[in-house]
């Protein structure tokens, strides 16, 4: 009891000094503006780091600046946080050296549990830096269809990805074992046009190089002279002519829509038939009905 007595006079006689709040006060303030430091800190990092990489004298594509930009800017708010962290730590009376070298032993202790992460990291340094891909390639991972889309974000660790249908992957950097990138190179727009077999095939490539100079022309997706590669095969009711466009990359699907809309008005004005399944119905009995019907007109 007399313990306790004696705890309590000593808190009651603390906690109702006047330098205790006076110190309590001032350490808070010290604290709010480590905050406040760090918030300014972060932003005109983010200023800094934005117009480095957007100016001119950086020779980089786009794609390569954003990826850059989003790693410093990880990397720069890590620090800021970590060095906020000791501060604010060091301002409340504890030893930072001393929690550092803890820190460090208790961090060997997890490394060897951390495997993975580290190599998280590291597999995320060589993305970057060989530029496998970069944020706003459109990518498809471990040749899997099911992770395929616009690359939001390289970071050290993960890598996140946007599907089609508007679904993120978080995929860590370590399962990235395979990438194909439909975004470093032009792309290739392929049609089979199918045609009769009554047809003039050199009418119809002439009809092909005319349509593909039009869309050549209208189009700044399309970089390359189209090419009419001939007959590329024989089906049962016409003869397949393949047809290829070369454009910006990601843009060869756009390109083949427009195209074959632009070939099916062109064969409708010049009358190039395009075969598709007919089906003829005969029933028994019917021309005998047919001709009792007239004979009795008559």
């Amino acid at each position: 009891m007399g313990t306790f007595v004696t705890t309590y006079d000593q808190f009651a006689a603390k906690f109702f000094n006047p330098e205790f709040w006076i110190g309590a006060g001032w350490i808070l303030l010290k604290i709010a503006m480590i905050l406040i430091v760090a918030k300014l800190a972060m932003k005109l990092a983010d200023s800094t780091i934005g117009r480095i990489f957007g100016s001119r004298a950086m020779r980089m594509d786009e794609r390569r600046s954003k990826t850059m930009t989003t790693l410093l800017l990880n990397v720069t708010h890590y620090v800021v946080y970590f060095m906020v962290m000791l501060t604010v730590l060091s301002n409340l009376g504890l030893d930072v050296t001393t929690l550092i070298a803890g820190a460090g032993v208790i961090g060997l202790a997890i490394g060897f549990g951390a495997q993975s992460l580290v190599k998280d990291v590291i597999t995320g340094f060589f993305i970057i830096f060989e530029d496998q891909f970069g944020v706003g390639d459109n990518v498809m991972i471990n040749n899997n269809i099911n992770i395929r889309g616009n690359v939001e974000e390289v970071g050290l660790r993960v890598t996140k990805i946007r599907a089609y249908q508007g679904e993120v992957h978080i995929l860590p950097n370590s399962q990235i074992q395979q990438v194909t990138n439909y975004s470093k190179t032009n792309s290739l727009a392929v049609l089979d046009v199918s045609v009769a077999y009554e047809e003039d095939l050199e009418r119809v490539y002439h009809v092909l190089r005319e349509v593909g100079e039009q869309l050549k022309a209208d189009n700044e997706a399309v970089t390359g002279e189209p090419q009419v590669l001939g007959v590329q095969n024989f089906g049962p009711s016409e003869v397949i002519v393949r047809m290829t466009v070369e454009c910006k990359p990601m843009e060869n699907h756009a390109v083949g829509r427009e195209l074959r809309e632009r070939i099916k008005l062109a064969f409708e004005r010049e009358n190039i038939e395009i075969p598709y399944p007919k089906q003829v119905n005969l029933f028994h009995g019917e021309p005998e009905k047919q001709k009792q019907q007239q004979t009795g007109k008559a």
